[in-house]
């Protein structure tokens, strides 16, 4: 009996090892890329101890502005793991519930699914207790002016004025 119950416990382990991935996994690709970015900048950050990985998504704009052009923007919040930071393998790593979340905040525009550049991608991520009201209001602006605003100016727009078309 006691065999059985250790059986059900470690194949309740294994389905729950699957899960920190699972949220990542489920995004659409043009958003794992600013995702990525996040991921790449706090993991590789000399104050981080564990590994984090995404973790929910709390917002997103996903704007089709024509021509393969989509502007991106995306709230979201990363997760420690029981993994040290650096490791490759992220499978087996579990989230822990020892330690706050980094809000993360992304803006960027993409051209047939890559990064824009220019803009450069705006990415703000901090840990959830330390975030200010201030600090969302420069996020939002940053990503504002950004953004693309229909019935702007272009060059499709402009008149030649000899021919006054």
């Amino acid at each position: 009996m006691a065999a059985l119950m250790l059986w059900l416990l470690g194949v309740g382990v294994l389905f729950l090892g699957s899960d920190a991935q699972e949220a990542y996994d489920d995004l659409p690709e043009i958003l794992r890329i600013g995702v990525d970015l996040a991921l790449t900048n706090v993991n590789n950050h000399s104050s981080i101890q564990q590994h984090f990985l995404f973790f929910n998504s709390v917002s997103q704009m996903n704007e089709e502005l024509g021509f393969n052009l989509r502007y991106i923007s995306h709230h979201f919040n990363l997760k420690a793991t029981d993994c040290q930071r650096g490791v490759n393998d992220t499978s087996e790593c579990q989230f822990r519930n020892d330690r706050p979340l980094i809000d993360c905040l992304v803006c960027y525009k993409t051209f047939q699914g890559e990064i824009e550049n220019p803009p450069i991608p705006y990415l703000h991520c901090i840990h959830k207790p330390k975030l200010t009201e201030e600090m969302r209001r420069t996020r939002t602006d940053q990503c504002s002016r950004m953004e693309y605003r229909r019935g702007a100016a272009t060059l499709l727009g402009v008149v030649d004025p000899k021919k006054g078309k």
